[in-house]
């Protein structure tokens, strides 16, 4: 394998193999561990494709491997490209994605090389794919464990304390970015993940913060930016990624929910984390950069369920986050290998 991106610096740790690889979700949780190897960023695999005049959107890699269908192979030409392989690895990728493709079930291949490609950064955020949040919530057969099962395919890839460090003040944070878990300060049982509206104005999904262990959570991945911002990524075992972003107007104004759309040039997407106190404290406010106001919790409420929305920054203890990096999730239980693509 030819030595891997910039943002790593151990050049001997093995590439994910796509001969590993027999179905289309499978094919596609290994390109997640490949950009993980790589060390890369989606903008900074956006510019080196853009070196080689490939083209490769940032917010189509997010959507691309978000998903659990087989992608389009010119994707995959791009993308290994710009991961560091060598014009053989890249042949391998691409022969292991047309041995899935003419193997598998018709299904499971949706994203055919005649099927549209996604939209280019900037475009307008399609509708969430997490339409109905009370379903969601009760899905008790989605585990944890089945959100993305890189772990499996990283074989000797370099723990997060090798990467090197973003500037994220007050978080010891790889430039590739890290799985986290985000806590309200004043209730650090509680985790700002997956809920609803509990007016009933906004059905989809909306953040909120939840029992970290009442529920199958997505599992949160934070893409670092600049200047202290973050994309807060929700990585579903079924769904696949959704981004964080701010609703401004409509009936679910003020709150904030997960789009299937990732683009790091959309403001409502992009959240800088202010540190509060010392570092080894991680205490964080959360600042959305399209509004410049404040994450908190709707009426300050400390309950189980409370929706996060955001506003005039007050210095109220309901804006003050705790924000804890973690491991990369396990590999997917065989209920969530064998579950069919959405």
């Amino acid at each position: 394998m030819e030595q891997k991106g910039d943002g790593c610096d151990d050049p001997s740790a093995e590439a994910p193999q796509p001969a590993r690889t027999g179905t289309p979700a499978e094919f596609t949780a290994s390109l997640r561990a490949l950009r993980l190897w790589s060390g890369l960023t989606y903008r900074q695999l956006e510019a080196r494709a853009g070196a080689r005049s490939d083209t490769l959107p940032a917010s189509t890699i997010a959507t691309t491997l978000g998903r659990v269908t087989l992608p389009r192979e010119q994707f995959v030409d791009a993308f290994t490209r710009a991961c560091g392989l060598s014009d053989e690895d890249v042949r391998e990728w691409r022969e292991a994605r047309r041995r899935i493709a003419t193997t598998g079930p018709a299904s499971a291949t949706a994203d055919s090389d005649d099927s549209p490609a996604a939209p280019p950064v900037g475009a307008p955020a399609r509708i969430p794919r997490w339409r109905r949040a009370a379903g969601l919530l009760g899905a008790a057969g989605i585990g944890v464990v089945g959100t993305l099962g890189v772990t499996s395919l990283l074989h000797a890839s370099p723990t997060p304390d090798t990467l090197p460090e973003t500037a994220v003040a007050g978080l010891r944070m790889p430039a590739v970015g890290s799985w986290a878990r985000i806590h309200p300060a004043r209730t650090p049982e509680l985790c700002l993940t997956e809920g609803r509206d509990r007016s009933g104005r906004y059905a989809t999904a909306v953040a909120a913060q939840r029992l970290c262990t009442k529920e199958a959570l997505p599992q949160v991945f934070l893409e670092p930016l600049s200047g202290n911002a973050v994309q807060i990524q929700w990585h579903h075992p079924k769904h696949g990624i959704g981004c964080l972003t701010v609703l401004t107007d409509g009936p679910g104004r003020d709150l904030i929910e997960p789009r299937d759309g990732c683009a790091d040039t959309d403001p409502a997407q992009q959240f800088r984390l202010e540190l509060l106190g010392p570092a080894a404290a991680a205490r964080f406010r959360i600042r959305p950069a399209v509004t410049g106001q404040c994450l908190g919790l709707r009426g300050q409420d400390t309950q189980d369920g409370a929706e996060v929305v955001h506003g005039r920054c007050s210095g109220a203890p309901d804006q003050d986050f705790l924000i804890a990096l973690t491991p990369p999730p396990p590999p997917p239980s065989a209920a969530d290998s064998t579950r069919p693509p959405r």
